[in-house]
């Protein structure tokens, strides 16, 4: 049972590598004996967050700091990593931006672009470089992280939304079409998680308690569970598992 959740030799590449849920992910890929590759906007953070590792494992990380809003730099850093790596087993976007909070009706141009960028066209564009080495080794798993704003309907970040679900259908998409070179790709939208991301919102009182009485678990996820969904992803005892939006929100989206 032990070698379905092994990630041993498997090299796996984080996008937005700073985050809550990154981190998180990072500490159970480790424990599970990963060899991890970083990517994020600045380099100082890669290397602070890395420094708050156990030492012991400091030699399985690698860092690369990018741009990855910006298609050149995208693709500066996957030659960088190939180059250096040659392979790449595991892809994880973990980047995100909410955008301005409001009215679909007062959403500008500027918006939308920045959101999608970050959101949906980056990776996409990450998985355009990745996916040929994946299939020339006939193996590979994509996963992205999206959130439960894809599988509903949104009053104040109906943009976040739109992005996210759109990421959802483009996973579907490479599973259908990638699935005979056993590539996989799968989305995770977690609930209310206790992250940085989600701070404004568990501050407020009168918004918890109107999730909380919505979520049947009555409490707000651990970045470690998205992590734990995750690993299972990413490893063999996940391996029959392709094109699906995984919700970890304690029963939110399916509460009367």
């Amino acid at each position: 049972m032990h070698h379905l959740f092994d990630l041993k030799n498997k090299n796996i590449l984080i996008v937005g590598a700073t985050s809550a849920i990154a981190q998180a992910i990072s500490d159970v890929f480790i424990e599970h004996h990963a060899n991890l590759i970083w990517v994020d906007l600045f380099q100082d953070k890669l290397i602070q967050v890395r420094e708050q590792l156990n030492l012991s494992h400091s030699s399985q990380v690698s860092i690369y700091p990018c741009l990855f809003s910006d298609p050149k730099s995208r693709e500066i850093v996957i030659d960088e990593i190939l180059n250096v790596h040659q392979h790449i087993d595991i892809f994880i976007y973990a980047a995100g931006v909410q955008g301005p909070a409001g009215s679909s009706l007062a959403i500008s141009d500027q918006d939308i672009q920045k959101v999608l960028n970050v959101n949906l066209l980056a990776p996409m564009h990450f998985a355009q470089l990745l996916i040929p080495q994946m299939q020339n080794r006939k193996y590979g798993s994509l996963i992205f992280i999206s959130s439960i704003a894809s599988v509903r309907g949104n009053q104040n970040i109906g943009l976040y939304g739109t992005s996210k679900a759109g990421l959802c259908q483009f996973a579907r998409n490479l599973a259908v079409e990638f699935g005979p070179d056993n590539i996989r790709a799968n989305t995770i939208s977690p609930g209310l998680i206790k992250t940085p991301f989600a701070e404004n919102l568990i501050n407020n009182e009168f918004f918890m308690q109107q999730r909380l009485a919505k979520t049947p678990l009555r409490r707000v996820g651990e970045p470690s569970e998205i992590a734990a969904t995750a690993l299972l992803l990413a490893c063999d005892g996940g391996a029959f598992i392709s094109g699906q939006n995984i919700i970890v929100d304690g029963g939110t989206t399916i509460s009367d």
